[in-house]
């Protein structure tokens, strides 16, 4: 009974539009992009929506944050078009990337915990020889890292020579366990850099802290979107 009352209630764009804090406009795109189901039009051409299509885009907003816009568009798409499985192939795969985030960060955590101080034979403003003899690796892998971003020397003017500081040496040091570790140089270049923008180790654990909350809520927001989901589907019937 409830279900029919419901079909009969008919909302304009702009019902839908104030609820959400939307402009009629996001509405009529939202249906244009499948994220809302087909609306019925009037004799005069007018869409009119029923309280599913609120449901619909309460559902999508609710997926944002956990999914972003082009995932949660997908998943109102695929609901929309009667392929839930394909809907939840999404939502897993957005799950595995927040649990692969989360298992990056525990690894950068350990990382920077068990990352020893620059051994006292290495000081500021060495040469490549005596760094990667120190590491125990060859020049040419401390050629390849700065290839790669890892690590920036400067160069002596007269000689041309590579003069790796402090946070050099730093840069080089942390790349090394983390490539002892296993990482993949691609994965490593962005930790570097992180390192280099906050001025060191210790600031760093500031960005690390706020990694862990943003992940913290992106697990959340998926709860909730997939808490929304479920109510929409049901709707559905």
């Amino acid at each position: 009974m409830v279900e029919k009352l419901q079909s009969r209630v008919r909302l304009r764009p702009v019902d839908l539009a104030r609820g959400q804090g939307l402009s009629t406009q996001a509405v009529r795109n939202y249906e244009e992009a499948g994220i809302l189901p087909a609306a019925e039009r009037t004799a005069t051409g007018y869409r009119t929506y029923t309280p599913l299509h609120a449901s619909a885009l309460r559902t999508f907003l609710a997926l944002l944050p956990g999914h972003g816009h082009r995932t949660a568009t997908a998943i109102m798409r695929a609901v929309n078009a009667g392929a839930a499985d394909d809907a939840f192939g999404l939502i897993d795969e957005s799950h595995a990337q927040l649990l692969d985030d989360r298992r990056t960060l525990r690894a950068v955590e350990s990382t920077l915990r068990d990352l020893e101080p620059v051994a006292p034979t290495v000081h500021a403003d060495t040469f490549i020889g005596p760094l990667a003899e120190q590491l125990c690796i060859r020049p040419a892998t401390l050629r390849k890292w700065e290839r790669a971003g890892l690590v920036q020397p400067r160069r002596d003017p007269l000689t041309g020579y590579r003069v790796y500081g402090e946070a050099d040496v730093r840069d080089v040091q942390l790349a090394h366990q983390l490539r002892r570790g296993g990482y993949l140089l691609e994965q490593i270049a962005p930790l570097i850099t992180q390192v280099r923008e906050a001025g060191g180790l210790e600031p760093l654990e500031a960005a690390l802290t706020d990694w862990r909350s943003r992940l913290s809520a992106r697990g959340r927001a998926l709860l909730n979107g997939a808490a929304e989901l479920e109510a929409y589907l049901r709707e559905r019937g």
